[in-house]
């Protein structure tokens, strides 16, 4: 439970505060106004404030979402138990950890993804996807600024994306089959780095723009 708000609230501190207890409603109330006020009330929050909270409405409220899940993530590790893990083994935990979280909400989730699906969401999705592997790789300790740092989000924000949709159909028992298939994932990505080193390491094997056009022109016979 959300510790106490403290008294005259920002509706930034009230949008952070209400995010995971709406997110509790919405699997029943979906992601609407009702489901802000039955939060609101179990806080004594003035409902037309809860509301001004979330301008834009449910999607306003699943980035809030998500947003605490992020944060949730980052506090759920100590610095410890980070350093005896390799980075692999962080960004796995990462994503188990996350699925832990919104666990209890399932068909929160659910409903959260069909509105993101949506065309004018799209962009949103893309965002939000794009904050969340961030907010992994961060976690796992990534300091990277070259076009890795954008490759490693990109890559990561698919293999999370296409977890979190297994898990939603899984039924397995303690979520074994998602597991299975996260650890393939990120063993497609292990095998994935390990060209791109390779390649990288040779530069007869790397990708040259120059030598490319050079081929068109004068073709090898």
């Amino acid at each position: 439970m959300a510790e106490a708000l403290r008294s005259d609230p920002t509706l930034d501190e009230i949008r952070s505060h209400l995010a995971p207890v709406v997110a509790g409603h919405a699997a029943f109330d979906g992601w609407t106004d009702e489901a802000v006020e039955r939060a609101a009330s179990e806080f004594d929050i003035d409902p037309g404030a809860a509301r001004l909270a979330f301008p834009d409405g449910a999607t306003d409220m699943i980035d809030a979402w998500f947003a605490y899940v992020d944060a949730e993530m980052a506090a759920s590790f100590t610095a410890e138990e980070l350093e005896a893990m390799p980075v692999h083994k962080r960004i796995r935990a990462a994503i188990l950890k996350r699925l832990d979280i919104v666990r209890p909400h399932k068909e929160a989730l659910r409903r959260a993804i069909a509105i993101l699906a949506m065309p004018q969401n799209v962009p949103l999705a893309g965002r939000l996807g794009w904050r969340s592997a961030d907010a992994m790789w961060r976690l796992a300790g990534d300091t990277a600024t070259d076009f890795n740092h954008y490759s490693k989000r990109t890559i990561l924000g698919g293999v999370y994306g296409s977890t979190i949709l297994a898990w939603m159909d899984d039924e397995s028992e303690e979520d074994a089959d998602t597991t299975a298939f996260l650890d393939r994932r990120l063993g497609n990505v292990a095998q994935f780095e390990k060209l791109k080193k390779k390649f990288r390491g040779d530069p007869d094997r790397r990708f040259s723009v120059s030598r490319f056009l050079g081929r068109l022109r004068y073709p090898g016979r």
